[in-house]
Formats: C-alpha cells, sequence, structure tokens
C-alpha cells in the first residue's frame, strides 16, 4: 500500500518493518502465511565473559529482540542472548538443535560457549543452539540482593512467626529485584515458549528438534503442547511432572531424594570402596542430623546436611559424600550447597499455596514420611523460596495434551534425586502415544551421555527420527 507524506519513502520502510516485527515477534502461524519475513539474528563474537573458555570460531552470539509481555506484542521489549556452534560438518549438516537449560537459572548461552553437553555425532552434524532464558544471566537478569534489615528465616521454617517473616523476607527480595529486570514478572514458561517460537522462526528451521534437561524439559512439554505442528524431535531429559499440586510436589521430591539415598546405603554396604564400610551407614546419618538438631554446626543446619546428599547424589558422588558424612560424623560442619533458583520463573509455574504454618508443617511432615532417612528434599526449599507470590500464578499446573506426529523420548534415571522416575512415568502417561519413556538403570540426574546406550537412543532419535521400542532400557554403568 503507498501512503503519501512528506517522508514517504521512509514512512513506508518504518511501517513494513513495524508489522513485520509486530507478526513475527508474535509466533503467530500467520506470519508465515503472509510471506513476511522471520526476524534476523546478527551473529557475532561472543562477550569475553567465559575467562576458561578459549575462543572457538564455530561459536558465535545474537540477540534476539522480544517483547516483554506477549499478550502486548507492541509493547516494551528485551533482549534474549543466543549462542549458536556450528556443525563441524556441515556437509552432513540435519538441521538446528535447540538447547533448553535446566534449574531454573542455567545458561544455555554458556552450555553452547562450552560445548561439553553434546556428543561427537550431534557436534559434527547439527549447528547447536541454546539461549539464556528470562531472567537469566545475560539475558535481563534482575541484580538485586535481600533487604540487609530483614532476617532469613531458616528452612525448615519453625513457627508462625518464622513463616510470616519468611512471606516478608520474600516479598522485599522481590520489590528489590522487580526494578532491575523488565521481564522479572514475565518469566514463566508459556513465555518462553512463545520466545522459543520466535527463535525457531528466526533460525530458519521450518520444525523445532529441542533436547530439554530438567527443568528445560518443562518448556519442551509445553511447547510441543502449544505448537504440535512445529515440532520435529523433542528429548525430554530428567523430567519435570507439571501436574502435581504442592503437597505431591513436597512428597515426590523428598521421595526421589530417598530413593538415591537407599541406593548410596546399598554401594557402601557392598563396597570397600566407601570409607564407611562395614559401619551402619544409616545410624552415622542419623547421629549427624541429630547434631545438626543440636546446632552443633550452626549456622548450619539440618536442611544444610540433607542439601549436600542432594548435591552429591545427583552425580552420582559416592565416594564423596561418604566421606564428607565420616567427617560430619566426626564434628565437621557440612559444606555449603548452592541451591538457588530463578524464583521469577520458578514462582510462576509452580504455585507456593501455603496459608500459613501449620499448612507449611504438613508439608514437612508429609516430605518426612516420604524420606525417614533424609527428611526434607528440594521441595520445601521450593515452597519456602516462593512464599508469599501473587496468586493465581501464570503458569498454574495441569495435565498435558500434547499431539505431536513423532512422539517426544523421556530419558530418565531410575535413581534420580532430583526428578525422580515417579516424575517421569506420569508425564509418558499424560502423553500416550505421543511420548517414549527411556529407563537409564542407574543412579544420577542426567542421564544423556551415562554410556553408549543412553547417548545412543537420544542420538538416532534426533538424527533420523528413531523412535526406540516401547520399555525401551539402558543398562546402569
Amino acid at each position: 500500500m503507498s501512503i503519501q507524506t512528506p517522508g514517504g519513502t521512509v514512512f513506508r520502510r518504518t511501517v513494513a518493518l513495524a508489522l513485520t516485527a509486530l507478526t513475527v515477534l508474535a509466533g503467530l502461524p500467520g506470519a508465515a502465511r503472509a510471506g513476511l519475513p522471520p526476524p534476523r539474528l546478527a551473529w557475532g563474537e561472543c562477550a569475553d565473559d567465559l575467562p576458561d573458555v578459549p575462543p572457538d570460531p564455530r561459536v558465535r552470539c545474537a540477540r534476539l529482540r522480544l517483547p516483554v509481555d506477549w499478550a502486548r506484542p507492541n509493547g516494551p521489549t528485551f533482549d534474549l542472548a543466543v549462542a549458536r556452534r556450528s556443525a563441524r560438518l556441515p556437509e552432513q549438516r540435519v538441521g538446528t538443535l535447540v538447547f533448553g537449560p535446566g534449574g531454573p537459572g542455567d545458561s544455555g548461552v554458556e552450555r553452547i560457549r562450552r560445548g561439553d553437553r553434546f556428543s561427537d555425532e550431534l557436534l559434527d552434524r547439527f549447528d547447536l543452539v541454546s539461549f539464556d532464558p528470562r531472567a537469566v544471566a545475560r539475558t535481563a537478569a534482575p541484580v538485586c540482593t535481600p533487604d540487609p534489615a530483614l532476617r532469613k528465616p531458616p528452612v525448615p521454617l519453625t513457627g508462625q512467626a518464622d513463616f510470616d517473616a519468611a512471606v516478608a523476607y520474600n516479598r522485599a527480595l522481590w520489590s528489590r529485584c522487580r526494578p532491575t529486570s523488565p521481564v522479572f514478572d514475565h518469566a514463566d514458561t508459556p513465555s518462553t515458549v512463545r520466545d522459543l517460537e520466535a527463535l525457531r522462526r528466526a533460525l530458519g528451521e521450518r520444525r523445532l528438534s529441542f533436547h530439554g534437561s530438567s527443568y528445560g524439559t518443562l518448556l519442551g512439554q509445553q511447547y510441543a503442547e502449544r505448537y504440535p505442528g512445529r515440532v520435529r524431535a523433542v528429548v525430554l531429559e530428567g523430567v519435570f511432572d507439571h501436574s502435581l499440586d504442592v503437597r505431591s510436589f513436597v512428597r515426590t521430591q523428598a521421595a526421589a531424594l530417598q530413593d538415591a539415598f537407599d541406593e548410596f546405603v546399598s554401594w557402601c554396604d557392598s563396597s570397600a570402596d566407601c570409607v564407611l564400610h562395614e559401619r551402619d551407614v544409616r545410624s552415622v546419618w542419623a547421629r549427624v542430623l541429630a547434631r545438626a538438631d543440636r546446632g552443633e554446626y550452626a549456622p548450619r543446619t539440618a536442611f544444610d546436611v540433607t542439601a549436600v546428599a542432594l548435591g552429591m547424589l545427583a552425580g552420582p558422588r559416592w565416594p564423596q559424600l561418604a566421606a564428607i558424612v565420616r567427617d560430619m560424623d566426626a564434628g565437621t560442619p557440612p559444606p555449603a550447597v548452592n541451591l538457588s533458583i530463578s524464583v521469577a520463573a520458578f514462582c510462576a509455574d509452580w504455585p507456593a499455596e501455603v496459608r500459613d504454618y501449620a499448612e507449611y508443617a504438613g508439608l514437612v511432615r508429609d516430605a518426612a514420611a516420604a524420606a525417614p532417612d533424609v527428611r526434607y528434599g528440594a521441595g520445601l526449599l521450593a515452597v519456602q523460596t516462593c512464599l508469599g507470590w501473587p496468586s493465581p500464578v501464570r503458569n498454574p499446573p495441569h495435565e498435558l495434551n500434547v499431539h505431536t506426529r513423532t512422539p517426544l523420548l523421556l530419558l530418565n534415571s531410575r535413581h534420580d534425586p532430583r526428578t525422580g522416575h515417579a516424575w517421569a512415568a506420569n508425564v509418558a502417561r499424560q502423553l500416550g502415544r505421543h511420548g517414549r519413556l527411556v529407563t537409564y538403570e542407574g543412579w544420577g540426574h542426567g542421564t544423556y551421555q551415562r554410556n553408549d546406550c543412553t547417548t545412543a537412543v537420544v542420538d538416532r532419535y534426533l538424527v533420523d527420527l528413531t523412535v526406540p521400542a516401547t520399555g525401551t532400557r539402558c543398562p546402569a554403568s
């Protein structure tokens, strides 16, 4: 259409560019039907912010400008940080594989720049792309610290005063973070799903090949739910189950950690490599928790003791855990463990609808019943982190409704302390014939390159779209 104005030519170009950006960034199928070009990624050198990673000519970084609120595509914007590692064998290139980082709070840009998350075949045959999700690292991460005037309550809380203090502490922190990040109130997974669709178009891929890890599996699930026709292949490794209410979430998290701890005890009982071999490991562990309860490790608490187990069992690093338990039994305080998450994303996806300390104490009891040795699991920390978040959340839990041509591939350890096998089995049930669960009969969180079997299952699916047979299992190694 021609618009006659004193600056006609410039005005026509401005209008065209604005309409293109508006329609494309909305991630709507109509953009392709209208013949509008996708947004462009201007690839260049990555920032020099990973000093231990040498420059690699195959790795380039870019930024993709997207709307803060997808309901207002012409409103405020932010820049999504993206990285790409080009295929080593371009003549055998299959396409682009997008990696969905976990956490929430992990940096996908860093994963691509390090390149250690992928097999040789994937490095050879795919352009590997990932991003820092909203409110993470290079993508509008909030820059804020807790209010120094407020006390951070312990985990677990011990009474109604602690409960009230936790809500006040959280809300004060969020009020300090919110002004420093334009996406703080828009970091929910459905918003990131729209970001991922815009990224697919910007990459020029007709359909999406995706590998999500841990919390990144939620992104893969909900992308397939919203855009089933855009899915080529989706791997879900270490599967999150977003259908659970808060009580089920806490209970299953605790049960997963208890199961992994049971495996550690069995190893110590049978292996001379365990420094606690021929000792009653559960009794030693109980003594350590009793020390913590008496305040002998102050300021470390019993939750800090179980956090050590959660961190070590994710490896699993059984010999190291045994040595730490031995040292704690001798009086050494537990080492500090960082279990932080991206609050802006997690709290918008998982409602902590706990009204008072009485309800919270019921969750503590449920966790202890499911995990008599380790007591807590990560679920209680997640709930406490989100106490006071506005309700209802932007992405409430629900059962999946996915109908893709190629089934989603689920891969999970039998003994995963963070995303328990029960979660993967329940998500597979929700997917029905649109999902296929492969179980690694071993331990730890993260299973892709555990052995030749787990690597081959994922690589053949991503490269050839070979869906493994129902009930496929990979042996422990």
